[in-house]
């Protein structure tokens, strides 16, 4: 939702990593900032109504980003997203950096425009393919934030460490990174970071992507 200079680079952004988008913005002269070879669709209206929303297709949808250029339509059509249509990939961005932090603690995953940056929101935003956070010089290791699917949610750190056979040195909850133990329990809206080889990126993603083996 936003096709401002946010919405637009990020819209093309994700479309030139093989995702289908669709982009939700009241001006349709907006859409112009996408260019003549953006394939995706195109919704004029407001992006917390129902009906524009289902036009674009969010009962498909894998993820949702809202980045208007408004604080109170970001946040309110990222709740309606995530508590209407159960879509729990959602990042809103947000001007003031304080609501941006209570939007966390209430599980909305947040980006407040003073430490924006297009990586940001698509590391947020997409399971898998992220670019890593950090990454040694001499380009065999990488820290990379991981999607965790909501099925872990209640097992322990340490569990997903051994399943992902990597270590996971910190975690972020509620805006507020945190060092955390083998028996901490992953929480619905933590972020995991995870240290790996670069040849175990795909599988560390995978693993963490799906749900747990039960054994």
């Amino acid at each position: 939702m936003g096709c401002g200079r946010v919405g637009s680079s990020l819209a093309r952004a994700l479309e030139r990593r093989g995702h289908s988008v669709a982009v939700i913005d009241m001006n349709g002269d907006s859409f112009r900032r996408l260019g003549p070879t953006f394939r995706g669709k195109t919704v004029k209206g407001v992006g917390f109504d129902r009906k524009v929303l289902v036009t674009a297709g969010i009962k498909e949808a894998d993820g949702f980003a809202a980045v208007s250029s408004g604080d109170n339509s970001n946040i309110l059509a990222a709740r309606v997203v995530r508590e209407t249509y159960g879509v729990h990939n959602v990042v809103a961005r947000i001007y003031d950096q304080g609501r941006a932090e209570v939007y966390e603690r209430l599980g909305i995953p947040s980006v407040a425009t003073v430490r924006w940056a297009a990586d940001q929101v698509l590391r947020r935003l997409l399971p898998e393919g992220s670019e890593p956070q950090w990454r040694d010089p001499s380009g065999s290791v990488r820290l990379i934030q991981v999607f965790a699917h909501s099925a872990w949610v209640g097992s322990s750190i340490g569990a997903m460490s051994r399943a992902a056979r990597a270590p996971i040195p910190f975690l972020t909850r509620f805006g507020q990174g945190m060092i955390p133990q083998d028996s901490t329990l992953f929480q619905d809206g933590d972020l995991v970071y995870v240290a790996c080889a670069n040849d175990d990126v795909s599988t560390v993603e995978s693993i963490l992507g799906a749900p747990p083996v039960q054994h």
